[in-house]
């Protein structure tokens, strides 16, 4: 407990203020001459990033050149996240919606009144403009993420590149996808064999998730799509996120994933030492390759 005190000083408090030192003026004056002033209510802008890392720069190059080799080499490259988990009832969902009555939904958003949590996870085709999402409702985990990227290969990527050995993943250094969690890696291996595909896994520099391409070219045109409209059941969510269009060419396709993913799978370290990884010269912390075991006699 200290004397100090900040106190939000509004145009009446200021108004008084000049009033105890004799000038009158109201507080709409105050605001005119805060005004004159270039004085304005502003609100906090999210610019800094905070300490930038040493190796930020070097990444983004490593990046952009993977991106030009594969798709120089008509390789498949994707990008993969996590968009943010939505309550799925009757719930108020941001923005608007043309119609000619609001609807109306929940004042408070309570869990125990949703029919579930669901977790949108994409996958985004950069060179082909297309995007994947699998809707959990189970945990985020590294083994959620990437059933994810084998649901997309089976279904879509297989098709789109018949000849395709090596595939770019590019994910943000966070989250169930980070480059820190063993389980993440651990899944990609088993995906890696089932494939045999040669995995290259980039991952973005800390708080740089902003430039991950599927951010503002798959996850933003989601919300924008769905803006103002409640998802009251996984079917409403679906249908919204299959309907998501750009006059660029983005299709979108969307599929229900039931399955149970637990929380704190642990991965041990003998697990990790027989995955086939080997990571790249230009930050290998942030950047490896997995390839599929050598099958036995």
């Amino acid at each position: 407990m200290t004397s100090r005190k900040r106190t939000r000083r509004s145009l009446r408090h200021l108004s008084d203020d000049l009033h105890k030192q004799d000038h009158q003026a109201c507080p709409n004056t105050v605001g005119r001459l805060l005004r004159d002033q270039d004085i304005t209510p502003k609100a906090n802008r999210k610019e800094e990033s905070g300490p930038s890392h040493p190796d930020r720069d070097r990444q983004f190059v490593q990046i952009n050149q993977k991106r030009e080799a594969f798709a120089a080499a008509g390789l498949p490259a994707v990008s993969v996240d996590g968009k943010k988990k939505e309550l799925v009832g009757n719930f108020k969902n941001p923005g608007v919606a043309w119609c000619r009555k609001a609807q109306r939904v929940n004042t408070y958003d309570f869990i125990q009144n949703a029919q579930c949590r669901a977790t949108p996870y994409g996958v985004y085709d950069v060179n082909r403009n297309r995007g994947m999402v699998s809707v959990g409702t189970s945990a985020d985990t590294g083994a959620f993420a990437a059933d994810a990227l084998r649901h997309w290969w089976r279904h879509e990527g297989r098709q789109a590149y018949p000849n395709a050995d090596k595939l770019l993943i590019l994910a943000d250094g966070g989250g169930s996808n980070g480059h820190r969690p063993r389980l993440f890696k651990a899944s990609l291996q088993h995906f890696a064999d089932d494939s045999g595909l040669a995995l290259t896994v980039c991952h973005y520099p800390t708080s740089a998730s902003k430039w991950n391409p599927i951010e503002h070219r798959l996850f933003s045109q989601i919300s924008i799509n769905w803006a103002g409209k409640p998802l009251q059941t996984l079917d409403m969510m679906l249908s919204c996120i299959r309907g998501t269009v750009t006059r660029t060419g983005l299709r979108v396709r969307a599929w229900l994933n039931e399955k149970v993913y637990p929380k704190k799978v642990k991965v041990s370290n003998a697990e990790m030492a027989s995955l086939n990884l080997e990571r790249l010269a230009i930050c290998p912390k942030w950047s490896y390759i997995i390839r599929p075991k050598a099958s036995g006699p």
